[in-house]
C-alpha cells in the first residue's frame, strides 16, 4: 500500500503533467497566431520571434517527455492516471509538430514580406480561423477531459479540407495566369498546407482527450461521434 507522502508526490507529478501540456499548448498556440500576423502585416520581426520560441516548444515536449516516463516507471499508474501520462505524452509530440508548422509559415511569410505586397494573401485569413478554432476546441477537451468535444473535431476538421482545396485551387490558378509571383503564390500553398495539417493535428489531440476521457480509441474508427 503507498504511504500519503508517495501519493502526495504522484498527485503533484500528475498535476505537473497536465500544467506542462496546458502550457505547451498555449506557446504552439501562440506561435502559429503570431506567424500568420507575420505574414498579414508584413511584420519579419515577428516572424524571426516565432522561428527563435520555437526551441521553447521543444524543450517543453522533453520535458514531458521525461516526466512522462518517470511517473510510469515510479508510480506503475493504472486506469484513468495511465490514460493521462500516455494521452499527455501523444499530445505533447502533436503539438511540437503545430509549433513546427509555425515555424514554417513564419519563414514563408519573411520571404513574401520581403516582394511587394499580395492581395490574395488575405484569403489565407479564414483558413487560419478555422485551424485556430480547431486547436482550441482540441486543447479545451484535453484540460476538461470532454470527450464529446474531442470527438467532433474530425466531422469540422473536413470544411478546413475543403477549404484548403479551394485555396489551393485559387493560388494555382494565379500561377497559371503568369502574374508573375509564381515563388510567392508557391509559399501560400505551403501555408495553406500547414494549416491544414495543424487541422489534422489538432484532431489528433481531441482523439487523445476522447482516449482520455472516456477510454475509447476513435482512430480506426469509421463513425467517431460520442
Amino acid at each position: 500500500m503507498q504511504t500519503p507522502h508517495i501519493l502526495r508526490d504522484f498527485d503533484q507529478a500528475i498535476s505537473t503533467l497536465r500544467a506542462e501540456v496546458i502550457s505547451m499548448a498555449a506557446k504552439s498556440r501562440h506561435n502559429l497566431e503570431r506567424a500568420i500576423r507575420a505574414l498579414l502585416e508584413r511584420n519579419p520581426e515577428l516572424a524571426n520571434a516565432v522561428i527563435a520560441d520555437d526551441d521553447e516548444v521543444d524543450d517543453l515536449e522533453r520535458r514531458i517527455d521525461h516526466l512522462g516516463m518517470e511517473i510510469l516507471v515510479r508510480f506503475h499508474p493504472v486506469a484513468t492516471d495511465l490514460r493521462l501520462v500516455v494521452s499527455s505524452m501523444k499530445i505533447s509530440m502533436n503539438l511540437e509538430r503545430i509549433s513546427d508548422h509555425a515555424t514554417n509559415i513564419a519563414k514563408r511569410a519573411k520571404k513574401i514580406s520581403a516582394n511587394p505586397e499580395l492581395q490574395d494573401v488575405t484569403l489565407i485569413e479564414p483558413l487560419y480561423a478555422l485551424a485556430d478554432h480547431l486547436l482550441l476546441d482540441a486543447i479545451s477537451a484535453y484540460s476538461d477531459r470532454n470527450a464529446t468535444l474531442g470527438a467532433s473535431l474530425h466531422a469540422r476538421d473536413k470544411e478546413l479540407d475543403r477549404m484548403h482545396h479551394e485555396a489551393n485551387a485559387t493560388f494555382g490558378k494565379r500561377i497559371e495566369q503568369g502574374a508573375g509571383r509564381s515563388e510567392d503564390y508557391l509559399h501560400l500553398i505551403l501555408i495553406v498546407r500547414s494549416l491544414e495539417r495543424v487541422g489534422d493535428l489538432a484532431t489528433n489531440i481531441g482523439e487523445d482527450a476522447v482516449f482520455l476521457d472516456a477510454a475509447k480509441d476513435l482512430r480506426h474508427e469509421s463513425n467517431r461521434e460520442l
